[in-house]
């Protein structure tokens, strides 16, 4: 019957059950975990090289842009307020009201703010320069009649220096500016050029440095860089006082006269005895210059230098090249037309180094199992004293 006793005891091991299942933790109630095959576990240890993935390369700097300014500077030839060349006399000699001028040997009178004002120097950079490779200053000191825009455009020195392909930047202050002087200015002061070496510096690594990190390179590049001083005409004035007194003589590594030797031949005699060694000089000239070229190789004749009369095709440290260019009608046009054409760009091209020698070729190992050949002598056989016959007794 449905309400038996059975049925009664049924429910109650049912109810047993319930209350049992319900006191156990439900980690007990989930299902067993599935068995999956067995793999083998990959080492734990660090990563092969050839496994690691590799950094990205670094990004290529932007490309540099050719640069050619003019920028005032403080260390500039001009203005100035201090004596003459003498060291005694003022420089400036006449007033007018305010005004102040210079009274020259032919009469003419050179005021201070038509002729003496102008502290540009002329900055170039070249597309192709590299601060991680050698790099080189070219300083060039105009003539009488000049001015530094003229330069650019008639003398086409920045085109010359880009062209020589030496890894060079172009720095050329004003001097007198459209006058027949050739006053120094500042640069008769001692440590001239090298003050003037430094703010130029300052200036090409604000104009040349690509990015941030690019500044630190820039500027220690130029800072270490050789100098080659170029004069044209009336600039062979300051350029011998630099040399004599400028501050960095041991970094001028070389001398280009174009048609500019007037005076001066002790000043320059004196620094290529020293410096020859390590530097060269060249002097390209016409009828205009010849007496006084003629004074300044004798003066290094007798100091023993060797004197060349062509032009090399290597200029090199030692070089002491003295080469005639024909009339004095050649001169205002010297810079560009030479002889050579271009006489800047072909004698910058010439101070390259030359191409290094070709190296040994590499020795080949002994093929695997061969020991290698031996070319010692054979020794010859030791000769052993024969044994002694025992003594009879």
């Amino acid at each position: 019957m449905p309400g038996g006793p059975r049925a009664i005891l049924d429910r109650r091991g049912l109810v047993r059950l319930l209350i049992g299942l319900a006191a156990l933790p439900a980690s007990a109630l989930a299902a067993p975990p599935t068995k999956t095959p067995s793999r083998s576990k990959a080492p734990t240890g660090p990563k092969p090289a050839s496994a690691r993935p590799k950094p990205p390369p670094p990004a290529p700097a932007p490309p540099r842009q050719a640069i050619t300014r003019i920028l005032p500077f403080r260390t500039a030839p001009f203005p100035y307020r201090g004596p003459g060349e003498d060291g005694r006399s003022p420089f400036f000699n006449v007033a007018q009201g305010r005004r102040r001028g210079r009274s020259m040997a032919s009469g003419e009178v050179l005021w201070e703010d038509t002729t003496y004002a102008d502290a540009g120097v002329l900055l170039h950079v070249p597309a192709s320069f590299d601060p991680r490779k050698p790099v080189r200053l070219v300083v060039f000191f105009h003539g009488h009649g000049s001015s530094i825009d003229r330069v650019v455009s008639d003398m086409e020195i920045v085109r010359q220096v880009t062209q020589a392909d030496i890894n060079a930047v172009l720095i050329a202050p004003q001097f007198a500016r459209l006058a027949a002087d050739s006053s120094a200015g500042k640069f008769w002061q001692p440590g001239a050029l090298a003050r003037f070496l430094e703010e130029a510096a300052v200036r090409l690594t604000d104009a040349a440095s690509v990015n941030a990190a690019d500044r630190p390179v820039v500027a220690a590049a130029l800072r270490a860089a050789p100098v080659i001083l170029v004069a044209f005409s009336g600039g062979y004035k300051p350029a011998a006082f630099v040399l004599d007194r400028g501050g960095a003589t041991g970094r001028i590594v070389g001398v280009l006269l174009l048609d500019a030797l007037y005076d001066e031949e002790d000043r320059y005699a004196r620094w290529f005895g020293a410096a020859r060694r390590r530097g060269f000089l060249v002097s390209l000239y016409t009828d205009s210059t010849a007496p006084r070229q003629a004074i300044l190789i004798d003066r290094l004749r007798q100091r023993g230098v060797g004197i060349g009369t062509a032009l090399p095709a290597t200029v090199q440290a030692g070089t002491a090249a003295f080469v005639p260019c024909g009339s004095i009608m050649r001169h205002g046009r010297f810079v560009l037309d030479g002889p050579p054409h271009d006489p800047m760009r072909v004698v910058l091209t010439a101070t390259r180094p030359p191409p290094l020698p070709p190296k040994p070729p590499v020795a080949t190992k002994p093929a695997a199992g061969k020991p290698p050949a031996t070319t010692s002598k054979a020794r010859p056989p030791v000769k052993r004293p024969a044994a002694a016959k025992p003594r009879s007794r």
